[in-house]
């Protein structure tokens, strides 16, 4: 027996020692290499979210590699294996494929995939002249460069590339283009698959406003928006009721038939309104791409709900704003997509203040689901309480809830959506 013993100890540290053999590093890279967009999107046990990991108020000040990994362990705890990243122009989405790589080095069942994005401006954007929005930035071209770069060294981690973001929607005033030039530079990825300088499983697609897709003002309708639905591997819309309880706030109104509810009932009411108005911007790109002839998968490529706002949407405006509406729409969008079949990205993993720098409470500051210091929204106090978040820090910080998990206290800061009457604007 005692012979039998030694041999079983010696087995079984034998097969310790193995099961993380580099073979098996190698195969996981392979499975992953094979695993496509296509495999992805629509798929409920590849969650969706942007990111961005900035942390200052600056993008001057990037996160580090080790911040990056921090927080991709905390959206894989969350069930996130898809997010999507903006821009090559900084080094975080760089950096952002750096750390998984290491985080999958480090762990060959670790898995995150990304939709990498390509900003796209037009000519003088940003810089102070007159934006020309029929001729495209001459800084486009090295920007789609980067991307095919990155999307060739991390081909097992990069799935999608999305050329430009709310690039063609005309109230992007400061640097809107054309759809002619998304065209061109899908045009150019896709021949770059043909010609095996891309993988040919990659999906190219622009991420952008349901308008921008066809699905509002008939003056989107031009034939190189047309070229460009059938250029694309999907289409990826935006859709904010948020910010339409401001621009467009009939669907927001409590109807009068609801005036003898209780106030958390009115609250209720207005985000199943909210959640049917992002339905009919969804379908309203369905029937566009049909009317078409065209047959592409649509997914949501940017929505959220922001949690501060001292603006628009904030108690002098559309009173639109706390961290039970962001839950109650982040839920409700997560119930409908999955089981629609639809992709989400979320808008956002994590507050970014950068955003509004000079304005700590504007609603660009907090669309994330988690604060910058690791507090988690009420979306997700209930993961806290599972545990899903134990032994996970961010800046130094363990996960923890808002509002120090008082229901009340949160609940006090809650506001009824307006009545029929005039909604100031601050």
């Amino acid at each position: 027996m005692k012979t039998i013993s030694i041999f079983l100890v010696v087995f079984l540290c034998f097969a310790c020692k193995n099961q993380n053999k580099p073979e098996d590093k190698i195969n996981t890279v392979n499975q992953e290499l094979n695993i496509t967009a296509k495999d992805i999107l629509g798929n409920p046990e590849y969650m969706a979210i942007s990111y961005g990991g900035y942390r200052q108020k600056t993008r001057e000040v990037q996160p580090t590699i080790a911040e990056l990994k921090e927080d991709m362990k905390i959206l894989s705890a969350m069930g996130i294996g898809f997010i999507r990243t903006y821009n090559v122009q900084f080094p975080h989405a760089s950096n952002v494929l750096k750390a998984i790589r290491e985080l999958k080095k480090e762990d060959p069942n670790f898995q995150m995939f990304v939709m990498l994005g390509a900003w796209i401006d037009c000519k003088n954007a940003w810089t102070g002249q007159e934006p020309d929005h029929n001729v495209e930035s001459e800084a486009n071209a090295a920007e789609i460069g980067r991307a095919v770069a990155l999307a060739n060294q991390y081909s097992d981690i990069v799935k999608v590339v999305a050329v430009g973001n709310e690039a063609m929607v005309k109230w992007a005033t400061s640097y809107y283009v054309q759809p002619n030039v998304i065209l061109k530079w899908v045009n150019h990825l896709q021949n770059l698959k043909a010609e095996g300088k891309l993988p040919k499983e990659l999906w190219i697609t622009s991420s952008d406003d349901f308008a921008s897709w066809g699905g509002g003002d008939a003056e989107y309708h031009v034939p190189d928006l047309e070229a460009l639905v059938k250029a694309v591997d999907y289409i990826s819309i935006h859709t904010y009721p948020y910010h339409n309880t401001h621009y467009n706030p009939e669907f927001w109104i409590q109807p009068d038939q609801e005036g003898e509810l209780s106030d958390k009932e009115k609250v209720d009411e207005a985000m199943q309104r909210a959640l049917l108005f992002a339905q009919k911007q969804y379908d309203s790109v369905s029937n566009y791409m049909k009317s078409l002839g065209a047959k592409k998968p649509i997914h949501i490529g940017e929505t959220g709900w922001a949690s501060v706002s001292n603006g628009f949407y904030g108690p002098n405006g559309s009173k639109a704003t706390d961290e039970y509406k962001q839950a109650l729409y982040h839920d409700l969008m997560r119930e409908w997509t999955t089981n629609a079949g639809i992709s989400c990205f979320y808008f956002e993993a994590f507050n970014e203040p950068w955003k509004d720098s000079h304005n700590p409470k504007g609603s660009e500051n907090h669309f994330g689901l988690f604060t910058v210091d690791g507090k988690a929204k009420y979306a997700l106090w209930e993961m806290v309480d599972k545990g899903t978040f134990d032994g996970m820090t961010r800046n130094g910080n363990p996960i923890t809830k808002t509002y120090s998990g008082d229901m009340e206290a949160l609940m006090a800061d809650v506001l009824v959506p307006p009545t029929g009457e005039r909604i100031e604007t601050p």
